[in-house]
């Protein structure tokens, strides 16, 4: 018996050669057990990614939401445009390179439907992505254990559930800079988190470039935590105890010994060093203030430029 709409959003970029056959088994796998829609996102791809789009909904009017961006606003973003436009009880974010079979997408519906969490995660034994995403995973873990006070034993996985209550919630947030796991827990920590497979892509290659991560990461930073300042203030105090203690030690020197040349060195070393924390505590300070500033100004977190909903048909 079919009880809870459950939507699938799937961000969509440069994915012409997987994104119909993972639609067509999505459908062929889960429609039989539960009501699906599924939302494509498409975040104004390189390749045909749109026309394969268009194309699945008209072949799969019943089950298919299709949005197309005006421009490319990465994966957090796009997912916050699909997010907006969900009505299921339970709502799946999965990428759209067929890494995560449909056979974990049913087990991580079952899982969520047999709990009370708000919010299931998944895990790996063995994750196939490039050393650059596994590494930039690891740091982005370790970041946001410290910044966003996440659980050590948590793995911030892309591909995950959510219940209707942290839907709601997220699509609050309607700045720019978006980070949905930031968004999540920031929201609750009613949180589970279940083992699935992982499988090697097929086809292309990863769309997270290291631009990419440094944006995410900067997106954690600057707009789930104020800790970055406060590492500056503390920095800075650091740094002038040590200036105070060095030019104490100076002067007592020079009075000790009046024919001691001035060291010409360790004053530009200690310049050097007092300089590149203040540029540093600036431009940390600056990010901010143009963050705010693009928030205020009403920075769009995305625009769609053209949609196909089964409510057309």
């Amino acid at each position: 018996m079919k009880a809870n709409l459950i939507s699938i959003v799937i961000p969509v970029f440069n994915a012409e050669e997987t994104i119909e056959p993972l639609v067509k088994n999505i459908i062929d796998e889960l429609s039989g057990e539960h009501s699906l829609e599924i939302i494509l996102v498409n975040d104004y791809s390189d390749d045909n990614s749109e026309g394969k789009c268009i194309n699945i909904f008209h072949k799969n009017p019943k089950f298919i939401k299709f949005y197309s961006l005006a421009k490319n606003v990465g994966e957090h973003n796009a997912v916050m445009a699909g997010l907006n436009n969900t009505e299921g009880d339970y709502v799946v974010i999965m990428d759209d390179d067929f890494q995560n079979p449909v056979t974990e997408v049913a087990k991580l519906i079952n899982y969520a439907k047999g709990s009370d969490l708000d919010v299931v995660y998944t895990f790996y034994s063995k994750k196939h992505h490039s050393f650059l995403r596994n590494l930039g995973s690891k740091f982005n873990d370790f970041v946001a254990t410290i910044m966003l006070r996440k659980p050590k034993d948590l793995y911030l996985s892309s591909f995950k559930i959510l219940n209707k209550f942290i839907t709601q919630e997220i699509i609050k947030y309607d700045l720019p800079f978006s980070y949905l796991d930031g968004l999540i827990l920031r929201t609750t920590q009613n949180i589970g988190a279940i083992q699935v497979e992982h499988h090697p892509r097929t086809h292309g290659k990863s769309g997270y470039t290291f631009k990419k991560l440094v944006s995410l990461w900067l997106n954690m930073f600057t707009n789930f935590s104020i800790l970055p300042l406060r590492i500056a203030i503390f920095t800075g105090f650091i740094f002038a105890i040590i200036g105070l203690v060095l030019g104490i030690q100076t002067v007592y020197e020079k009075f000790v010994n009046p024919d001691l040349p001035t060291g010409y060195a360790s004053m530009i070393t200690i310049f050097s060093i007092f300089s590149g924390i203040q540029l540093m505590a600036i431009g940390m300070v600056g990010e901010y203030l143009g963050r705010t500033f693009l928030s205020l100004n009403k920075k769009p977190q995305f625009t769609i430029r053209s949609e196909l909903t089964n409510k057309e048909v």
